[in-house]
């Protein structure tokens, strides 16, 4: 089969999945399972790589914004790391042009029929705060919470990464409620996701995080404790760190 030129637009999912396999580089494809812990027993087990960078992908998936979204949805259930990234590329993409509410709802409901397949820290923090939390912002965030409560690891971090626009806004309520729901949690992908939010919202108000922190950080997992002081003047910084904040 004839190549496709490199600028020429992609309509199938199978075309972006020969164009990731045309930029596959078998060392990253040997490293990028250790990368992501997709060994077993790891919190990324089973994965397959193409070994294809993200500015690759990047690059492909500005060619597919004609590609309808049930080949979005498609690409979405590969075996494939890179064909679900890239998938969740045009997604955001998609999201962002849109200007009519039922297309930008289109695109949300792709998302969320295929949130089992965003099941990995990059695939988490390329899209939540882009598309759901995009689609929250004006509405109901009750089901932030319900990620939050569900058990699940990626839609527990989908949950507080999504917050991550309000906190530039300056609403940084959801990134407390949801921060004190997953204060126990037992994986360090949770305790770093929690400490960023908080370290964003110290980069905004940084006597609102310390006021959260303050009766909290004593109980905090170590991990988030450090993401959230990491840009605190050293002196401060230490004084959490050593329990005498």
């Amino acid at each position: 089969m004839e190549a496709v030129a490199a600028s020429e637009p992609l309509t199938t999912a199978e075309a972006v999945e020969r164009a990731l396999e045309r930029e596959a580089d078998p060392a990253k494809a040997a490293f990028y399972p250790r990368f992501f812990r997709a060994g077993p027993g790891e919190y990324g087990e089973g994965d397959r790589f193409l070994g294809v960078t993200v500015p690759k992908q990047r690059r492909i998936a500005r060619r597919c914004r004609t590609l309808e979204l049930d080949e979005v949805a498609r690409l979405l259930r590969s075996p494939f790391h890179e064909c679900r990234l890239t998938a969740l590329f045009i997604l955001v993409d998609r999201f962002g042009r849109e200007k009519e509410e039922a297309d930008r709802r289109a695109v949300v409901d792709v998302y969320l029929a295929n949130l089992d397949r965003v099941n990995n820290w990059d695939l988490v923090d390329a899209s939540a705060h882009k598309i759901l939390g995009a689609h929250l912002a004006d509405g109901d965030r009750t089901l932030l919470y319900d990620l939050a409560r569900s058990g699940d690891l990626w839609r527990q971090r989908i949950a507080v990464i999504a917050t991550h626009d309000y906190i530039r806004a300056g609403q940084f309520s959801d990134t407390f409620a949801l921060a004190d729901l997953l204060l126990d949690h037992s994986h360090d992908l949770i305790h770093k996701a929690v400490g960023w939010m908080l370290r964003e919202v110290g980069n905004q108000d940084r006597a609102a995080m310390e006021a959260f922190l303050g009766p909290r950080y004593a109980a905090m997992p170590r991990t988030m404790l450090r993401y959230a002081v990491e840009k605190l003047p050293e002196p401060r910084r230490q004084d959490y760190l050593k329990g005498r904040a």
